[in-house]
């Protein structure tokens, strides 16, 4: 599954990818520091170059985690259903989670840091159920 951790913290990054890969999550990660970065990136990306899976910190520099969210609104149609946003952030504010389920671009809220057990819910968000036989 082809995962993008999008977060300016170089150490948080370390720290997810590891996990990523230790719970054999991922093995096909990349990492952007910048949401102006990440914003160029999926503009340009072919639909089979989209991530499935995107971590978005949501506090970093120039452009933050909701900035990028609002710049991805023209592609939504384009990512919707191929690529699932998972929100990072160590806030507990109540406004962050409804704004994340406002958006229609985001997936789900991950309080930071980041465990095995948010990895697990999200793997189990992702993996398709068995229909009726």
């Amino acid at each position: 599954m082809h995962t993008l951790l999008i977060d300016d913290d170089e150490i948080a990054v370390f720290l997810t990818e590891r996990l990523l890969r230790r719970e054999n999550f991922s093995d096909d990660i990349a990492a952007i520091g910048s949401g102006a970065e990440a914003l160029a990136f999926l503009q340009k990306a072919s639909v089979e170059e989209l991530p499935r899976v995107i971590f978005l910190d949501l506090n970093m520099p120039e452009m933050d985690g909701w900035e990028l969210l609002d710049a991805l609104q023209p592609l939504q149609a384009r990512l919707r259903g191929r690529c699932h946003i998972y929100i990072l952030t160590s806030s507990l504010a109540h406004a962050d989670a409804a704004r994340g389920q406002a958006s229609g671009l985001v997936a789900g809220l991950i309080r930071k840091p980041i465990d095995r057990d948010q990895i697990l819910a999200v793997r189990a968000q992702l993996t398709p159920r068995p229909g009726p036989e």
